[in-house]
């Protein structure tokens, strides 16, 4: 049983660190805070991470209420969201950077960097599907858990952003955009494939 619930955990981590785009991330947080100190990086990182966990647990709680409240089917929100996933991953595998303009006197934490570039249109709609999906107590608790491991690590990533692009250099970070866009094509294949099935059934 245990054994089970780990490999659940994995699998659902290993989702949502994807569907984060923690690379394409923190591209965009290094490119909108040249201009900031390292002490002030590190406490919007912090900030960045409290405002996504926010956000993302009031979005895996409430779906199914949001599903009900708008009258849309599931496997409707499916193929929207699988769609607009699989467009995400297309940018990130091309490299191509977000059109968001942004003013440096602005505050950055909620908008752009947690939403959309952290929690998009299509990572929202990937936890509204999967917290109606979710329907077992032991998974819901291992979904949440497994939700903000992968949100501590993006906000780690985010903190230590000096120290990852000394390391990877930008190209590196490119490289890996790249590669989270290639596993977020799948995983968008397999959530539109799953909503057509389910409709034709």
């Amino acid at each position: 049983m245990m054994k089970v619930l780990s490999l659940y955990f994995i699998n659902i981590f290993i989702k949502f660190f994807f569907l984060l785009t923690p690379f394409f991330a923190l591209s965009m947080f290094l490119s909108m805070t040249t201009d900031y100190k390292e002490k002030e990086k590190k406490k919007l990182a912090l900030r960045i991470t409290l405002s996504a966990s926010i956000v993302c647990l009031i979005i895996f709680l409430f779906g199914n209420h949001i599903f009900y409240i708008f009258g849309i089917t599931i496997d409707a929100f499916r193929i929207g969201s699988g769609g607009l996933l699989f467009l995400t991953a297309i940018k990130l595998s091309q490299g191509k950077n977000s059109d968001i303009n942004i003013d440096h006197n602005d505050d950055i934490v909620v908008v752009p960097l947690s939403i959309p570039i952290i929690v998009g249109p299509a990572t929202i709609g990937t936890l509204l599907i999967m917290s109606t999906e979710i329907t077992g107590f032991e998974q819901k608790i291992l979904s949440l858990i497994a939700l903000f491991t992968a949100i501590l690590c993006v906000g780690v990533i985010l903190f230590l952003s000096a120290s990852f692009e000394k390391i990877l250099k930008k190209k590196g970070i490119n490289i890996l955009s790249k590669i989270t866009g290639l596993i977020l094509s799948a995983l968008a294949s397999q959530i539109i494939f799953a909503g057509i099935k389910s409709f034709f059934k």
